[in-house]
């Protein structure tokens, strides 16, 4: 275990240095921390200090903003309905910030009961021992994985271990102004080939100046990995010793393509510093037609003042999707677990648990009896594009799960930055990619 701590809290300083160049919440998933366009809530306890007598947890989430205050509404019902338990909870900064914080908090004993963790870093934590198995837990609750959706729960087990459970979990889908398709008669895309001819239909150019764009999506790994596998590539071989999209050309025809339409003015790539709130306000004001977003700003458009509607992101050669969000854990300090299963417990099966959390927010219900209750089959009538979301579960796919994907995913935003900024060449930014990608998977 020793070893495997010491890479632990070493990894630290790479996704620091990740975190000074983008701000999007880089490990898979634009949407953690504040939403978009708004600012987090202060580092500061969301709950009031507990009574004496009663058990202490403390809580770290990665949820500011209106999205904050939704998990603080959670924690204070758990504390409200638990005389004998009072949670804690605390915002640590976005899914990155937090990582670095808990890594640094374990080294220093310090380390909360229960956490909030970004599904690609709970292999990170697992590996070194720091997460606690839930499987007793489960099984004396009741409980199986077969409860839970399948396409959530690709970064919950660890060596047959169970890390972690769903909490606030999401993927990319597509976002798409009906109206301005409408006008010219256009279909949803459904493919990529009809991708690109809808959104070069859609530009507005006047002179040398864009006016209107076809497409945007945020400036994260999330997007290129989703078309990655689109194409039927991997992003790691299936030995996790090496890249699985570069040697056989797909790297090449995935930032071909986003070249091309990014010449056009096709596609729209926004700069990497505050992108969410970039495309999210292009989107809302008219100025792009389309957009790839998380599942998990669907609540932030829903006044935009054209006809919004949700579709799978379009194919390629498959339907697939990345999944992003993050899990919940208890950690193995713990020196409550007792009162961190029944919080976690409550979360994932209490009504006023996740799934009020999930109905507040716009997060993917996680637990099979969650989809079939009433609220939510009731908001899905009246809100037919949150359903999409779920339906789109059904081609969840992860294939940059592994023990230093922090590491490798600062060197893929190097890379995305390079190709898609600079116009450095494909093939040559690639190949390096894959050369400092061998590298350090050989390390782990």
């Amino acid at each position: 275990m020793k070893n495997k701590f010491g890479k632990l809290v070493v990894s630290a300083v790479a996704i620091t240095s990740l975190l000074a160049g983008c701000s999007s919440g880089g490990s898979g998933g634009s949407e953690g921390s504040a939403a978009p366009g708004t600012a987090p809530a202060p580092a500061a306890k969301t709950s009031s200090e507990p009574a004496k007598g009663k058990v202490t947890l403390q809580f770290w989430h990665s949820l500011g903003g209106k999205t904050g205050e939704y998990m603080t509404a959670m924690i204070d019902r758990f504390n409200a309905s638990h005389p004998n338990i009072e949670v804690v909870g605390t915002f640590q900064g976005n899914y990155d910030e937090t990582a670095t914080k808990l890594q640094q908090s374990i080294a220093a004993n310090t380390a909360p009961d229960v956490t909030m963790l970004e599904r690609a870093y709970v292999e990170q934590f697992a590996d070194a021992d720091v997460l606690q198995d839930l499987n007793s837990y489960m099984k004396n609750s009741k409980l199986s994985a077969d409860d839970f959706v399948p396409g959530l729960m690709g970064h919950s087990t660890f060596n047959n271990k169970l890390v972690s459970l769903p909490l606030n979990r999401s993927t990319p889908i597509f976002y798409i102004n009906k109206d301005m398709l409408d006008e010219k008669g256009l279909a949803v895309p459904t493919t990529w080939d009809e991708l690109k001819k809808v959104a070069n239909a859609l530009v507005v150019k006047e002179g040398s100046e864009y006016k209107r764009y076809g497409l945007t999506m945020v400036h994260d790994s999330w997007y290129p990995i989703a078309f990655i596998t689109q194409a039927g590539g991997k992003f790691f071989n299936d030995q996790t010793t090496s890249l699985g999209f570069i040697d056989n050309g797909i790297g090449n025809k995935v930032f071909s393509y986003l070249k091309d339409m990014q010449s056009t003015g096709a596609l729209y790539y926004p700069p990497s510093q505050n992108s969410g709130s970039i495309v999210n306000q292009m989107f809302t004001d008219g100025k792009v037609g389309m957009m790839f977003q998380s599942t998990g700003v669907m609540g932030s458009l829903s006044n935009v003042k054209f006809k919004m509607v949700t579709a799978f992101m379009p194919k390629d050669k498959v339907n697939a999707e990345p999944t992003g969000g993050a899990n919940i854990a208890m950690t193995s300090g713990s020196k409550n677990k007792n009162a961190a299963w029944e919080f976690i417990n409550w979360v994932e099966t209490d009504p006023q648990g996740g799934l009020q959390f999930i109905i507040d927010t716009g997060y993917l219900p996680f637990t099979k009896k969650m989809v079939e209750t009433k609220q939510l089959q009731d908001l899905w009538t009246k809100e037919p594009n949150r359903k999409v979301a779920y339906d789109q579960l059904q081609f969840a796919t992860d294939t940059n799960k592994s023990v230093v994907w922090p590491e490798v995913m600062k060197e893929f935003h190097s890379v995305m930055q390079a190709i898609m900024y600079d116009s450095k060449d494909i093939n040559t930014s690639l190949d390096a990619f894959k050369k400092e990608s061998e590298r350090i998977l050989k390390s782990k």
